[in-house]
């Protein structure tokens, strides 16, 4: 029978996996149709996450450097003259990269089509579209909806999981004090007291820049320890760092109920009640599957209504592909791409082409930074790797001491029996910029002893990089300044 489909890949949702799946849809010579309702065009990362985050971490950081200059002899001070200019200036940044990387970037490519309004499967091949008489029908259809703030089942925040899904926020006093990563970029002054739920990514940078604006944040966490997922020592050494600059970290926390009225929130616990102006709930994320009528395909889904796919990004049901934040898994605005563009390649070429994690960089962006890539000790061990690690402190590291800030360390990871560097663990201030030479590394096989004999610019942070890989063999004391 003749091919009667509009498009060759209908794509719901309308962020960064959606667009790569788009491009590399129209590179590949078919026809794309973002199907987008809810949060602008851009989904999270523009709007509401990476580059608003960034943003204000950055004019946080400016702001507390200028007043924290470590060099004797120099006196600077620093205060916040106008708030909402500050904050209007994130927006417009917003704004901006949302219409040059987004909307401009397909603007006049006739192979992909945006369509305003909520997408459902009628089948596997059929999306009606809300407001729209006739549906899209395409060959291959893409999940790629995202992901928002999860709210956990306790008084007071029950009831909310779906504000913020499409845009919405909750009613009456809550829509002032409870925050999430929708509401807090929007606001025009600076929260006098916020209690921060939660300690992972999004908790701890938005906690700290908060703080160096003048906040006063306490931060409750369930674990024992805040970012649970990585070492004591990782952990152990920023949670040094955020308390010295005031921010109050409460862990072992079991929370009872929220309470939120025309005054403040009070948040009871495990260990007693804390209150503060605002609330800024970031204890995790949820996918938006549950209007899809995905389930109603016999879609399979796991976790917090998160889109279960094979490596190849391929759904149970045949033709339906998702990737991004919706898969609950890396959720991260560079994996979402590469994921929107992998899956366009599978579905455009039926092809079976896998994801590959193993040298996977992130970051952290608090300050100093935690940044990673690859295998950490315990992760080694899990795998049955027989591997040790080298560590060197900042204080170590010329360009560290040069600067006066020398917070943090360096940790590589090795196969001890191949000596192939397989993951690193970074606490330093722009740790972030170390990555990718150790993630090249990781992916081209190299052993920790070529990377200890390359050379590294003198009074580079990377050549903390080069220290940790000589400090497999040798005391770093005991090394000259040119790391031999």
């Amino acid at each position: 029978m003749p091919d009667t489909s509009d498009f060759d890949l209908a794509i719901i949702g309308g962020g960064s996996a959606a667009f790569a799946a788009a491009i590399r849809t129209s590179e590949l010579g078919g026809r794309a149709a973002i199907i987008n309702e809810g949060l602008p065009i851009g989904g999270t990362c523009v709007n509401v996450g990476c580059v608003p985050s960034k943003a204000f971490i950055r004019a946080a950081e400016a702001h507390h450097r200028a007043g924290h200059v470590p060099q004797r002899g120099i006196e600077a001070t620093s205060r916040i003259a106008d708030y909402g200019a500050v904050s209007g200036g994130v927006q417009e940044l917003v704004r901006g990269l949302q219409q040059s990387k987004y909307v401009d970037v397909i603007r006049g490519d006739a192979n992909v089509e945006i369509i305003r309004g909520r997408g459902r499967f009628v089948d596997a091949t059929t999306v009606a579209v809300e407001g729209r008489s006739e549906p899209v029908r395409a060959r291959r259809v893409l999940i790629a909806t995202g992901a928002r703030t999860w709210y956990p089942d306790v008084p007071g925040l029950s009831g909310l999981e779906g504000a913020g899904a499409n845009g919405a926020r909750p009613n009456g006093h809550a829509s002032q004090r409870i925050l999430t990563n929708e509401t807090l970029y929007q606001l025009r002054e600076l929260p006098e007291h916020v209690v921060v739920l939660g300690g992972r990514y999004v908790a701890l940078e938005n906690a700290q820049w908060l703080a160096r604006m003048g906040s006063k944040v306490t931060v409750l966490q369930r674990s024992d320890r805040i970012l649970p997922g990585e070492a004591a020592d990782v952990t152990d050494e920023l949670a040094m760092h955020l308390a010295a600059e005031g921010v109050d970290l409460e862990t072992g926390m079991e929370l009872g109920k929220v309470q939120v009225d025309g005054r403040g929130v009070r948040i009871h616990t495990n260990k007693g009640v804390f209150e503060g102006s605002h609330v800024f709930v970031a204890l995790g994320r949820q996918g938006n599957s549950e209007e899809l009528g995905f389930g109603a395909l016999g879609g399979t889904l796991h976790g917090r209504g998160f889109v279960r796919v094979d490596e190849t990004l391929r759904t149970n049901v045949p033709g339906v592909f998702a990737a991004g934040d919706v898969l609950g898994g890396q959720m991260f605005v560079y994996t979402a791409a590469y994921e929107g563009r992998l899956a366009a390649e599978n579905a455009m070429q039926d092809m079976h082409k896998r994801v590959d994690y193993s040298a996977l960089p992130w970051v952290v962006f608090t300050d100093p930074q935690v940044a990673g890539v690859g295998l950490d000790e315990r992760q080694a061990e899990e795998a049955g790797i027989v591997a040790d690690a080298a560590v060197v402190p900042l204080r170590h590291v010329p360009r560290a001491q040069a600067a006066r800030d020398v917070r943090g360390f360096i940790k590589l990871i090795r196969n001890t029996e191949t000596d192939e560097l397989i993951g690193a663990r970074i606490v330093a201030p722009e740790g972030g910029e170390l990555l990718m030479e150790v993630a090249l590394a990781i992916q081209m096989g190299v052993t920790v002893d070529r990377l200890a004999s390359m050379f590294h610019p003198y009074l580079t942070l990377s050549e903390g990089i080069k220290l940790a890989a000589i400090t497999f063999g040798k005391d770093v004391e005991k090394l000259s300044c040119c790391a031999v």
